[in-house]
């Protein structure tokens, strides 16, 4: 019986702290293929937000990515500090060498042109861009040069679809656009991958009544996406069976939003 695609191999998964969300279940899926995790998760974000962090905290999260039989550890950062990214690639590491980073993290409040401020578009830009590029860079100074090297970042389809009242939010996510491709290009000689996935519009428990049924009537498939939607194509995007694959952008979005 052939091993799992992704056993022996060791994922950094960020922003991982519900159950509904994308990054839980794009850690599922790794653990499903016998990946190791190292879960990151930063639960006063999602507290203060109007979905709220998971009952229980981080502990109940972790036993069910257990159930794969991988180890699997959580790890707390605040993404928003600058020494933050290093910090947690560090912890990562410590358990043995790390071979996949998928930053999922994200920091989102609304806001249109009249509403901007500058501290608040400063925060969207440390976590959504200055932590990815940071992670990313602590992720490959570390990384010895073997195979399977894979970076999965998130973007929101800002490049598509006008946004007009999460401006900060947009500026932040669409500039992973043009950074994927850069990083491609920057870490193809040590053989590591670098892909961007837009899981469009996805249920994870944050979208109004009003909003749900707009999302509905406007696509192609007649739903929301749904978190392992985009979970499977990330996770495929970390096997060998993706390694000729880097630089894209992807979306996952059922040919809607």
């Amino acid at each position: 019986m052939s091993p799992p695609p992704l056993a022996g191999r060791r994922a950094l998964v960020t922003g991982c702290s519900r159950r509904a969300g994308i990054g839980f279940a794009i850690a599922d899926r790794l653990a499903s293929l016998g990946s190791d995790l190292e879960v990151h998760a930063f639960r006063p974000y999602d507290a203060a937000m109007p979905w709220g962090a998971d009952a229980g905290g981080l502990g109940p999260l972790l036993d069910e990515l257990r159930r794969h039989g991988t180890p699997v550890r959580g790890l707390e950062a605040d993404l928003s500090e600058p020494a933050a990214p290093e910090r947690l690639v560090e912890d990562a590491s410590r358990a043995g060498h790390l071979d996949i980073v998928v930053a999922n993290h994200t920091y989102s409040t609304m806001g249109g042109l009249g509403d901007l401020e500058a501290d608040e578009i400063d925060r969207h830009l440390a976590v959504n861009v200055r932590a990815t590029l940071l992670l990313v860079q602590a992720f490959a100074a570390r990384h010895d040069g073997r195979a399977g090297g894979r970076v999965v970042l998130l973007t929101s389809g800002q490049q598509a679809t006008p946004m007009p009242g999460e401006l900060a939010y947009v500026a932040s996510k669409g500039a992973l656009v043009p950074l994927a491709t850069s990083l491609a290009s920057a870490l193809a000689p040590r053989g590591i991958t670098v892909n961007a996935v837009n899981p469009g519009a996805t249920d994870t428990g944050y979208a109004s009544p009003e909003l749900y049924r707009t999302v509905v009537e406007r696509s192609p498939r007649g739903r929301w996406g749904r978190p392992d939607d985009a979970a499977r194509l990330v996770a495929w995007l970390c096997t060998d069976d993706a390694d000729w694959i880097t630089g894209q952008i992807i979306d996952s979005n059922g040919g809607g939003l």
